[in-house]
């Protein structure tokens, strides 16, 4: 990017403010643009400046962080990081589609890596135009594509699918952007995926990537012999599995062959199951 991202700063404690400012001074592509004590200085600043990034405390007197969020409108608000003291917040938080929460007391680590996150967002919104325009080209070629398989078979003459079609259509490839390019990551290269709110974060041999996408809408375009959903907000690749062991009350701790143990929740238990039963 040519020019810094912007940031707006908003708590009503004066230390925890100087805080955010301290640890955003250490990063030569940020420059903060407004200080707001309240959540209505907060809604003034975001209309008026309109910033790439927003810390948003929650738990604010007269206007908290998740009305301010209503007062702009989800869909017109910057890069949101939740910051509070209270985990009891975390789900409301994602549901209001920020990209990350930050729960005080936090380190400076933890806060790099949400500065981190929010700035590649931020870059990837830049390209959102572009991606738009290459993936309605790839939905055209596959389109015509198709067509032009009909139009070769007239052993078809009705419109049902062959078998396997439904297979054909999964996704094989996910459109990743970043760093001002736009680039493939082959499904088969996914170690496991991570999601909050409508935010995806793919971790794979090359490293994370963030995608805007709902767990649900990602889940759906994967092949369930290849990938299997494990968490609300957790799916594996059956491949990279290295073991499964049981914890209690149907929950299990699934260690992949990176090293990483994800937790598997008891309302996937039946999924749990059904994998350690064809691996008999």
């Amino acid at each position: 990017m040519n020019r810094k991202i912007r940031a707006i700063v908003v708590d009503d404690e004066s230390l925890a403010r100087e805080a955010l400012l301290v640890m955003l001074g250490d990063d030569a592509e940020m420059e903060v643009i407004a200080e707001c004590r309240n959540g209505k200085e907060a809604v003034t600043a975001i209309r008026e400046q309109s910033p790439d990034i927003v810390f948003l405390d929650i738990q604010m007197p007269e206007m908290d962080g998740f009305q301010v969020v209503e007062a702009i409108g989800a869909e017109r608000m910057p890069v949101t990081v939740f910051v509070t003291a209270f985990n009891k917040y975390a789900l409301r938080a994602f549901e209001a589609h920020a990209l990350d929460y930050l729960l005080k007391p936090f380190d400076h680590d933890r806060f790099n890596t949400a500065l981190q996150r929010a700035k590649t967002f931020v870059r990837q919104q830049k390209l959102g135009a572009i991606s738009e325009n290459l993936l309605a080209m790839l939905q055209d070629m596959k389109l015509n594509a198709g067509e032009s398989a009909s139009d070769a078979d007239n052993k078809k003459p009705d419109n049902k699918k062959p078998e396997g079609a439904a297979q054909k259509d999964r996704s094989d490839r996910v459109v990743i952007k970043s760093s001002g390019r736009i680039y493939f990551l082959k499904v088969e290269e996914i170690d496991w995926v991570e999601g909050a709110g409508d935010y995806l974060s793919l971790h794979s041999t090359s490293g994370t990537h963030l995608i805007r996408e709902t767990m649900g809408n990602f889940h759906a375009r994967l092949d369930p012999r290849k990938f299997l959903r494990i968490h609300r907000s957790t799916i594996v690749n059956i491949e990279r599995i290295k073991d499964i062991r049981p914890l209690f009350k149907g929950e299990y701790v699934i260690t992949l062959t990176s090293g990483t143990r994800l937790k598997a929740s008891r309302g996937y238990r039946h999924e749990i199951q059904a994998l350690l039963d064809e691996a008999r």
